[in-house]
């Protein structure tokens, strides 16, 4: 086996990497370096049909990443519902992802019962893509319980709609929001929070409404 060959193995093993991604957008950008590499191989031992293929699904990855890129912080691509505590599809929700939830998130508990809790699901169109629950930790204080993203949609962490919506927040009486403590690859940092401890901080503009009761 030559050189070339390791090329042309290299580039279908890339394509195959490729097709076990469950993050879409990672997806995409794995599969165009795989159809990259094999245009060339291809094109080196002239099968020029497999050169054709490839630059045609090379452009298609262009295309869809390319408008992925653009929209992943466009709030007209993602919208914010708040939905009951208790609310059937959030309980579901939470079943469902509780394997990953508890990758990201070690020690959640969620209890609907407690007072002062909040829940919000991140949606595009009608997909789920992110869940926030929240409750009062003191007064001005809201306690970020969980920010989960589904692993399809974890590279546009739509959770920022969330916080740059700060009237969800501010609304009810909140200056302050903390993220959960010890979370796995936080990325608060890019939203505005500062380091506190184990936890980000987020202080919010104050409120030209009264809190809701």
């Amino acid at each position: 086996m030559n050189w070339l060959d390791l090329v042309g193995w290299a580039g279908s093993a890339v394509l195959v990497w490729s097709l076990l991604q469950s993050r879409v957008l990672r997806l995409r950008a794995i599969n165009l370096v795989g159809c990259v590499v094999l245009i060339g191989y291809n094109a080196a031992i002239e099968v020029w049909p497999m050169v054709g293929l490839n630059v045609v699904l090379a452009a298609i990855n262009i295309w869809y990443l390319r408008g992925m890129l653009a929209t992943r912080h466009d709030d007209t691509t993602y919208q914010v519902v708040e939905v009951g505590v208790d609310d059937q599809f959030l309980a579901h929700t939470l079943r469902v992802h509780a394997a990953d939830i508890a990758r990201f998130n070690p020690g959640f508990h969620w209890d609907p019962d407690a007072p002062g809790r909040s829940a919000f699901l991140v949606v595009t169109a009608d997909e789920v893509v992110g869940v926030v629950l929240s409750h009062a930790e003191a007064p001005g204080v809201a306690q970020i319980d969980l920010d989960y993203v589904t692993p399809k949609f974890r590279d546009f962490t739509p959770g920022e709609f969330v916080y740059r919506r700060s009237h969800l927040f501010t609304e009810r009486g909140f200056h302050r929001v903390v993220s959960p403590p010890r979370m796995v690859a936080p990325y608060y940092h890019r939203l505005g929070f500062r380091p506190e401890g184990d936890s980000y901080v987020l202080d919010l503009p104050a409120s030209s409404t009264p809190p809701a009761r």
